[in-house]
């Protein structure tokens, strides 16, 4: 008779847990805000640079494409609201145009590329 009760709770339990399992995750209003600001961050760096003759006018109008289309992107997510692959997806880009702006920060050359 116990095993029986142990089973009937044990299965209770999983059927019980599905629905939360199955709720969508929705981030934080913070992870928006964070998101936000890092693309902002990246504008000013880029806007910096370039006053600064870190990097070219080229260089500087390509990095501000990707940061436009990255504002783009994340306005297009954030409509429906965000779930965990674009938070990655996003953070992943922001991580790809710093790349971008280091490496044209660091080449000395003046050109694209």
């Amino acid at each position: 008779m116990r095993k029986v009760v142990l089973a009937l709770v044990a299965a209770s339990a999983t059927f019980t847990a599905i629905p939360a399992a199955a709720q969508p995750w929705r981030p934080a209003p913070a992870v928006h805000r964070q998101i936000q600001n890092d693309i902002n961050q990246l504008e000013r760096r880029i806007d910096r640079s370039a006053q600064r003759g870190v990097i070219s006018r080229r260089e500087a109008v390509s990095l501000r494409r990707d940061a436009l289309d990255l504002q783009r992107t994340y306005n297009r997510y954030a409509r429906n609201g965000l779930d965990r692959s674009e938070v990655r997806d996003l953070e992943y880009r922001i991580n790809r145009v710093h790349a971008k702006l280091r490496y044209e920060r660091r080449d000395w050359d003046g050109r694209r590329g």
